[in-house]
């Protein structure tokens, strides 16, 4: 049996921010967001997650029973669980992918090698800080619903072989990584 191929979406960029818990991948996105305010080319579309809104994290919440409906009615460009809980970003940004945008969306790194089959243009920004520098920022979150922080440390060593694109270490300053990153975002 054949199956169809379906054409890859394109002509836009997709940005895939991936890292470590604790790296400071939202802290970094957000700063971007901030600069490319007013910029309708740049997209950085919400993410769906089964957990509780909270300051650390920007993102929309919806419990199991609807995120597993959204799955089915085919409501995500492709979604993922990690850390016990299901991550989701949502279809629209294929359309704005279609009309040219750069769209940028904080994702697991389980997920980059299916989005690459998917998607023609795509950069992976692997944003990482030495482990202390996790751990420390971990504990200052207290989100019980992160689980041991240990554990979330750990699981980076399964992506010891990863390569990305791009690497931003966010161990120094801040407005240093996001400058960085807005290069990639802006080349």
């Amino acid at each position: 049996m054949t199956r169809a191929v379906q054409a890859m979406v394109r002509p836009g960029r997709l940005v895939l921010v991936v890292g470590p818990s604790g790296a400071g991948k939202d802290t970094i996105i957000a700063g971007a967001k901030a600069a490319c305010a007013g910029k309708p080319s740049i997209v950085f579309p919400r993410r769906i997650v089964t957990r509780a809104t909270s300051a650390a994290e920007d993102h929309d919440t919806l419990n199991e029973a609807a995120f597993e409906q959204a799955v089915i009615d085919g409501g995500f460009a492709f979604w993922w669980q990690a850390h016990g809980l299901k991550y989701g970003i949502p279809r629209g940004i294929d359309d704005d992918i279609r009309a040219g945008r750069t769209v940028i969306c904080n994702v697991s790194r389980s997920v980059v090698t299916d989005v690459r089959a998917r998607y023609e243009n795509v950069d992976v920004v692997l944003v990482t800080a030495p482990t202390e520098v996790l751990a420390a920022r971990l504990a200052g979150r207290a989100r019980d619903s992160d689980g041991p922080a240990d554990l979330r440390i750990k699981r980076n060593d399964i992506y010891s072989n990863f390569r990305p694109d791009h690497t931003i270490d966010n161990s120094g300053a801040l407005e240093e990584a996001i400058r960085l990153f807005l290069e990639v975002v802006t080349d």
